[in-house]
């Protein structure tokens, strides 16, 4: 017999539906890409999107588990999203199919599947490539009208499975560094950032384009949050956090540390605001224990931008706060009703 709901109660959400909606509110900043940097970006989610369920579909079988459940619950192809969407859009086809791959397998299926993941499996993906192969993840489109050349989408797919451009055209006359890199390394050579930000590749808020496929997540986030998925505390703690931090660091010192505007709408803050530290898996479950955990990973996208060794903190923020979330779980959570509190 099915269940019975009152008249008054909604029905929750399963795993497949939850999904669904978090894919669905990807879409907007998808869309944007797509205006703004070309459709490759649409090849790189194909890709992953195969790979996630093909490596998804194998490790259950060497698992013993059932296929159809969980092939159905929509986690492998969020994952697979959300990695195609941090990685450069002309990546080679393997380089995707091995960071979708290792996140799936490795990162998800090695610690027993879905609800079993200390990390997320996208961002532990990124993170093996960016370390593996760090010359094939600097090479970033340029939006449409900042280049000389531009590539149709014949060509673009051209490149990703081939490596091979048109006759007479050279990578670097198609791509170029993101908005992070380009100030980071402008700083290193002594330019202040007032100068830096004055160059083409620059909008209002951050880079041209990249700027507005972030306010693509920012309406996706929205949805999420009117519909219940996420709640406030994630995004609010997490975005507020690295505004100050960077508004502290600018007033202290505007001719080197951008505006906190420009780190909102820069790499991927907006992404992993609203769909990436909200992953219920790997962030804490109380409200207090989302808010320091969101607010650790803030700070720590904004030390790795301004001081390590990677333009974008986004994805070793989140691996780092993931690491802690079984010591913010253990000091948030609420006594055990019928106790006082815990033992000394």
């Amino acid at each position: 017999m099915g269940a019975f709901y009152s008249p008054f109660i909604s029905k929750p959400d399963n795993v497949s539906q939850i999904m669904l909606k978090v894919l669905v509110a990807l879409i907007p900043g998808i869309a944007l890409y797509v205006w703004y940097f070309g459709p490759a970006i649409l090849v790189s989610i194909t890709l992953a999107s195969i790979t996630a369920l093909g490596t998804e579909a194998l490790m259950l079988k060497l698992r013993n588990r059932p296929l159809a459940p969980f092939l159905k619950d929509n986690s492998a192809l969020l994952t697979a999203w959300l990695l195609a969407l941090s990685i450069p859009p002309l990546a080679p086809w393997w380089l995707v199919v091995v960071g979708t791959a290792f996140g799936i397998a490795i990162a998800k299926h090695l610690y027993g599947g879905l609800g079993n993941n200390p990390f997320n499996p996208a961002m532990v993906g990124y993170a093996v490539l960016i370390i593996s192969f760090p010359q094939q993840m600097t090479k970033w489109l340029a939006p449409h009208g900042l280049v000389p050349a531009e590539l149709g989408f014949l060509d673009q797919l051209a490149y990703i499975f081939s490596g091979v451009l048109p006759d007479g055209i050279k990578l670097d006359a198609v791509t170029m560094a993101t908005p992070l890199d380009t100030l980071r390394t402008r700083l290193v050579l002594d330019e202040q950032v007032q100068q830096i930000l004055g160059l083409p590749i620059f909008g209002s808020l951050a880079g041209h384009g990249s700027e507005m496929v972030a306010l693509g997540f920012v309406v996706g986030g929205v949805y999420l949050l009117v519909s219940r998925i996420i709640t406030w505390h994630v995004p609010a703690a997490y975005l507020g956090t690295l505004f100050v931090t960077a508004g502290i660091f600018h007033l202290a010192d505007p001719a080197h540390y951008a505006a906190p505007l420009f780190h909102l709408f820069s790499g991927a803050a907006m992404i992993g605001a609203f769909f990436i530290l909200t992953d219920p898996v790997t962030s804490p479950t109380t409200h207090k224990g989302k808010l320091i955990f969101a607010a650790g990973a803030g700070l720590l996208t904004f030390l790795i931008r301004a001081f390590g060794g990677f333009p974008d903190g986004v994805a070793f923020a989140t691996l780092l706060m993931n690491i802690c979330v079984p010591l913010i779980e253990a000091h948030t959570q609420p006594p055990v009703f019928g106790r006082k509190g815990r033992r000394s």
